[in-house]
């Protein structure tokens, strides 16, 4: 398969539990700010990177294991461009519909920068290690957070938005090692 097309698996992977999700809870994540969405991913990446140190997913005392993490900080990653553009709200404001709508553009914008990115780099992720993916994605976190911390008054940086794209990338790419291609 291409990059695109494990790209593509990957993503339909996460739509898929995002879709679910959604009939289960509606948008209810409607609610969260991005400091709270950045924390969220803080969380699956950190779960990540201890599931490494300890010798790997086997020994999850929960049975979840890299891959759902990675799964979540994608979704997490999407609500949150999601929530930069929507802005805050205190109740759900938008149906099951326009959320997939959302999801479904901002996935696109992810998918046409890891284009872009692939082309430059010459597919260098693919030799990459999955705990690469996660330092990169704890770097990005931090960077968020001060970011956030900083009211979006950056100096030469790129935005909150731009990170969470990065971290969605790192995941979806990781997605692939871990399921060697096959999503």
């Amino acid at each position: 398969m291409t990059t695109e097309q494990q790209f593509d698996a990957a993503l339909d992977r996460c739509r898929n539990l995002f879709e679910r999700k959604l009939h289960d809870y509606a948008p209810a994540w409607r609610v969260l700010r991005p400091s709270s969405l950045t924390d969220q991913i803080f969380i699956k990446a950190k779960r990540i990177r201890e599931l490494q140190l300890l010798g790997g997913d086997s020994r999850s005392a929960v049975g979840e294991g890299s891959l759902s993490e990675f799964i979540g900080i994608v979704n997490y990653g999407i609500i949150g461009l999601i929530q930069l553009e929507l802005g805050l709200t205190v109740t759900p404001d938008i149906d099951s519909a326009r959320a997939l709508e959302l999801y479904d553009r901002h996935a696109a914008r992810i998918r046409a920068l890891m284009l872009a990115k692939n082309h430059d780099y010459g597919e260098a992720w693919r030799d990459m290690r999955v705990s690469s993916y996660v330092d990169l994605i704890l770097m990005k976190i931090l960077r968020t957070k001060q970011i956030e911390d900083l009211a979006g008054q950056t100096l030469v940086s790129e935005g909150i938005d731009a990170n969470y794209m990065d971290m969605v990338n790192y995941s979806i790419f990781g997605i692939i090692q871990l399921t060697g291609g096959k999503c």
